[in-house]
This record gives structure tokens, sequence and C-alpha cells, in this order.
């Protein structure tokens, strides 16, 4: 309503007449006209949203995703110990595991276009409460093109104006998938905060670029705090998801007085993501670099590397390896190559085994016959 008035005494600017003077341009009658609150505050939710999904969120994602396909391709014949329940599993490439991270900010891509898809119909013509009393029957099919020709988002009438005007849903499902894309950003991002602890003492599988100094007390000391912002603002974006929630559910009728929270709820939670989506990209991902030695150096001393033995020697026998391991500590290896003659293998069969790289490659010429050709695992 006070932008009626607004644009009503700017008309008024226009025409050379004093401000206030509304039975020229009346804020009600004619800037007003065909339209309620009811049905323009949730149209103007609606735009905000869409604008701010389509031209900050969606290009911050693509950066962020461009920059984690770039790192599985760098470190793609890398290999390094997996880790399942925290605990040492069988190899894995460096590179795949970016790969995976990339996977899953190209779904929140997804998710974040199907989000603005959600809001693409908008109540404008409803008036007060969605039967369009006192609207021309022309209105809103013309303002709508109209919007959507300036926003370039397809806009629409909505198909059933009293649901697009007394139901947020449509909102609380586009939050839901903010949701998704943050809890994507606090895995990654923590992933790669363990990946890079240490860096000596820790896993010390990856180096991050040193944003800043990490300590008052300790010198040198380099904290992963780009890594911090990005989980603190999925935090953030977890909580809005309540307040979201409760919002879009606290209509009641014909009205959902809980709009202006959730509206600031949701557009601060796409501005936060794309802020920090960008930044994640270009201060800390853009900067990794891989410590081939250090992964090197786990691969051959996990235990779990004794999986690949299990062809040869059975489950059995490979755990009671592991058991001689992990009591003497030595490698796999080590002890292999005490007991060929008593396991029944060669060197050469223990070599092919214990190389992350062989298996792997045999398992996939395999997938390949067994689909005719077709590796849909690969």
């Amino acid at each position: 309503m006070n932008v009626n008035e607004v644009i009503s005494n700017r008309c008024s600017q226009y025409l050379g007449l004093e401000l206030g003077s509304v039975k020229t341009i009346h804020p009600n009658d004619h800037v007003n006209n065909g339209q309620s609150s009811n049905d323009t505050f949730p149209t103007a939710v609606h735009i905000a949203t869409g604008l701010n999904l389509k031209n900050d969120l969606i290009p911050a994602l693509e950066i962020l995703h461009a920059e984690l396909l770039g790192k599985s391709r760098e470190f793609h014949r890398i290999w390094k110990i997996g880790r399942t329940h925290l605990m040492d599993a069988t190899p894995i490439r460096l590179g795949q595991e970016f790969g995976g991270f990339a996977a899953q900010i190209q779904k929140s891509i997804t998710r974040a276009s199907q989000a603005l898809e959600g809001l693409h119909e908008i109540p404008l013509g409803g008036t007060a409460v969605g039967t369009g009393l006192n609207a021309h029957p022309d209105f809103a099919q013309l303002a709508i093109d109209f919007i959507a020709e300036k926003t370039d988002i397809p806009f629409r009438k909505a198909d059933h104006p009293s649901e697009a005007q007394s139901a947020r849903d449509a909102l609380v499902e586009c939050h839901g998938m903010l949701n998704t894309i943050a809890s994507s950003f606090y895995k990654i991002s923590n992933d790669i905060r363990l990946m890079a602890s240490g860096p000596r003492c820790g896993f010390g599988e990856i180096t991050l670029p040193p944003t800043q100094p990490g300590s008052s007390i300790m010198p040198g000391k380099v904290n992963p705090v780009i890594c911090e912002a990005v989980v603190m603002v999925a935090a953030r974006v977890f909580g809005n998801q309540t307040t979201v929630t409760w919002g879009g559910a606290n209509g009641h009728l014909e009205l959902n007085a809980f709009m202006p929270v959730m509206a600031k709820s949701v557009l601060e939670s796409i501005r936060l993501l794309a802020n920090v989506g960008q930044t994640f990209a270009e201060r800390c991902v853009h900067g990794i670099k891989a410590n081939e030695e250090r992964c090197q150096e786990m691969v051959e001393e996990s235990l779990s590397l004794v999986t690949a033995l299990v062809p040869l020697i059975g489950y059995d026998k490979a755990a009671e390896i592991a058991k001689e391991c992990a009591d003497s500590n030595t490698t796999i290896r080590q002890v292999c190559e005490g007991r060929l003659q008593d396991l029944c293998v060669t060197q050469q069969q223990l070599d092919i085994a214990l190389d992350p790289e062989v298996p792997v490659k045999q398992n996939s010429i395999q997938r390949l016959e067994n689909n005719g050709g077709n590796d849909t695992n690969k």
C-alpha cells in the first residue's frame, strides 16, 4: 500500500503537480487498479526469489561445479585410501572423490532450477481472495506477460488463484531445495576440511590455500576458514528451513500472513549460498593441491588393502593377515611377501592385487564384456 502511494506521488511529480495530489493519480483507484496486496505481495516474492535464483545462486553453483570438476580431472591419477565410518577402507582415486563433489553440485544446479520452476506460477489478478473481483479480465495475463519479458523468467498465471494466494507451498518447496543444497555444501566442505587436516599429524592428503593466519598464539598455523564459513552458512540455511516450513504451514484460510518472514528467510538463504559458494570455489577449491606422496603412503599402510587378496586367498585368510599386520605394525605387503608359499600366490599375483590400478581396470574390462561394451559404472 505504501508502494502505491510512492508511485502516485512520483506520477504527480512527472505531471508537475504537488506531492499528495492524489485526485489526479490516486494510489488506490489508479495505481492499485485491478490489484490487491493479497495477490501482488506473493507475486513480488516469487519475482524476487526467481531473480535471485537465476542471477545469483545458479551462476555461483556453476562456478563451483567447474572448479570441482577441474580438480577431479587434475587428481584422477592419484590413488588414496578410502574411508567408511571414518575408518580405513579400500583405495579410491582422489579425482573420483572430487568427481563425487562435482556431481553433488551438478545436482544442486538441477535443484535450484527446479526450485525456480516451482515459482513460475504467480497469483496476480486474483485480487482479495483469488476470485479476481474488480480486476479487468485481461489484466492478469497482460501484466504477467510483461513481467516475464522484463525478468526473462517464464512466469505464468496460476492454475488455481485461490491456492496460489492462500498457500505458500511453492516457497516452502523452493527452500527445501535450498536446504538440500546447503546439506551438499556442508558435506563437501567438511570432507575437504578432513582431507586437509594436519598438515603433518592428520590426513594431510590435500593442502588448502593459506587464506589467513589462523592462530594468535601458534605461529604458522593456518586454519580452513573458508570451509568453516561454508558450514556456518549451511547451519543458517538449516535454521531458515524451519522458519519457512513453519511459515508455510501457518497460512489461515485465504491468506498467509507469514509471507514477510518467509521471504526474508528464502532470500537470505539464496544470498548466503550464492556468496559462500563462489567464495568457496575461488578462494579454496581453486587453490587445492594434492599431497601425492602422503596419499600413496597411506594406501600402502592401510590394512584394508588386504580386501584385494580375498579372491586369491579367501576372506578368512585375509582377515588373519590383517590381524597379524595390526599386531606387528607391518604392512599387508610385508606380511604377504613373507608367506607367499603358505598363501599359494606368486609375487606377481601379489603385486597385481595390491596395485589399486590393476584390479579396477580388470573389473572395468569384465563389466564391459558383461554389458556388451556399455559400462554403466565407469
